[in-house]
């Protein structure tokens, strides 16, 4: 899945796994999502690990990092990353002053990061980011698509298929286009730490 929210067939191999519900028909991917509640997992869960491409099953997702993940629009599942689950709900409670269901809280999450069928994105001032969010590059890259890039302190670092590129200055003024939700944004403000890719750094 990219940061844009898109579930393409790509040889990048990440850290995290996700589920949607079930998206796929054979082994073709034929609608962006089944259920609201999109979570992130990790690809092994005491031994377990996700069937791929079964009939009537949900379908497994992989994410580069969790950054990219919380950019498509994931959190963290309650099961198999309990204890990251927590902390996301401890930053949502400091971010909006109420410890949330889970229900309205995918429901809230699933208004911020779709708009129709396409992304919602939002803009923030550049000082304003945390460490984890994605942003849109102003300049457009190979072929004039749009490239998204991760916020990590005073760099942005590119995103593509390859992975992370090499860092560019983070801009202290003005506003950025932003692709993680407005409410993934706020829990990354208020304490939530994503594992981001080594690479990345």
């Amino acid at each position: 899945v990219t940061p844009w929210g898109e579930i393409v067939a790509i040889d990048q191999r990440g850290l995290f796994m996700g589920n949607r519900g079930c998206v796929h028909r054979g082994r073709r991917i034929v609608r962006p999502w089944q259920v609201r509640r999109w979570i992130t997992c990790v690809l092994e869960y005491k031994g377990w690990v996700a069937p791929k491409w079964e009939p009537g099953r949900w379908t497994p997702l992989f994410f580069w990092d969790e950054a990219v993940a919380w950019a498509a629009g994931h959190r963290p599942c309650a099961l198999c990353r309990r204890a990251d689950f927590n902390a996301w709900l401890d930053g949502w409670q400091s971010a909006f002053g109420e410890r949330p269901e889970v229900d309205p809280m995918d429901r809230c999450l699933h208004t911020d990061r779709r708009d129709g069928k396409v992304q919602r994105l939002h803009a923030r001032a550049w000082s304003d980011l945390p460490v984890g969010a994605f942003v849109v590059l102003d300049e457009p890259g190979p072929g004039g698509t749009d490239v998204p890039a991760l916020v990590l302190g005073d760099r942005l670092v590119p995103w593509s298929p390859d992975g992370y590129g090499p860092p560019i200055d983070r801009p202290s003024r003005g506003a950025a286009t932003v692709l993680t939700p407005r409410a993934s944004v706020e829990v990354l403000r208020h304490g939530y730490h994503p594992v981001v890719h080594p690479s990345a750094s």
